[in-house]
């Protein structure tokens, strides 16, 4: 049977950004799926149409929402998920329902301390606004090259931004920053899981949104596991490396990890 793979897109981008990752892991050998959030719309015009389907989904929306699309596919899946949907698979893992979990780039879990000020001044067009937290919110073009292509050229930031960008909740976002402060937060991962399958954290050192420092924060979160854990950093890449122009990279990397864990 042919291994699933699940790829859970993030904040701000469409669940179509993964289209060359899903072509590519076809022709690896693996049966790729690549679902949209709830609310999401078909296309990424469809989705910029309608934010008001999008706005006021949070973190245990999701989780259940793909925890529902796994239970529909033939066998337990990989999970590659970027920022907000790597912090997903994370929790999805924990609760033993794949194979294995890519994160990449992935939201800070509850644990997590450190919260640099270029993430503060990337999430700032959702916090500037409370009422932002029941609200779908879009990145300006400008706002997209600070918090996603800083390391791109201006002209292939704003060519992404154009594709792939489409409004996105607020309020995952809004429990991330108050999860420490929250018991029953839903940003908390089963960290100290020692069943579940392997994970790798993806860090990238010149992201704005999700800074390397985060990555290696999570990375001690569970120290208390003995389950796979690995890290790998791509020291010259920012929050838009799995659909700039150097996706491949990352993606073969991934595969390459995968050979590694005999998945």
């Amino acid at each position: 049977m042919t291994t699933p793979v699940l790829f859970i897109h993030g904040l701000c981008l469409h669940a179509s950004s993964w289209d060359p990752w899903i072509q590519l892991f076809r022709d690896a050998g693996y049966d790729p799926h690549a679902p949209g959030w709830p609310g999401d719309g078909a296309t990424v015009e469809a989705s910029r149409q309608h934010p008001d389907a999008i706005g006021d989904h949070g973190i245990d929306d999701v989780v259940e929402h793909f925890a529902g699309v796994i239970d529909r596919l033939p066998s337990p899946p990989i999970l590659i998920g970027h920022s907000f949907g790597g912090m997903i698979a994370q929790k999805l893992l924990g609760q033993d329902r794949a194979l294995a979990a890519i994160a990449i780039d992935a939201a800070q879990i509850k644990g997590v301390l450190p919260v640099p000020l270029s993430a503060l001044r990337a999430t700032l067009p959702v916090f500037r606004n409370p009422a932002n937290l029941h609200r779908a919110v879009s990145l300006t073009a400008e706002q997209f090259r600070f918090a996603f292509a800083n390391t791109v050229s201006e002209q292939e930031s704003d060519e992404l931004h154009e594709r792939w960008t489409i409004p996105a909740p607020g309020k995952p976002l809004f429990e991330a920053a108050t999860a420490n402060f929250d018991p029953h937060s839903p940003a908390k991962v089963a960290t100290d899981n020692q069943t579940r399958g392997p994970l790798l954290l993806i860090a990238s050192g010149k992201d704005h949104t999700v800074p390397e420092s985060v990555t290696r924060a999570t990375l001690k979160q569970y120290r208390h596991s003995e389950a796979v854990t690995d890290l790998v950093t791509f020291p010259d890449r920012a929050h838009s490396l799995t659909i700039d122009s150097g996706w491949r990279e990352v993606a073969d990397t991934c595969l390459t990890w995968l050979k590694q864990q005999s998945l």
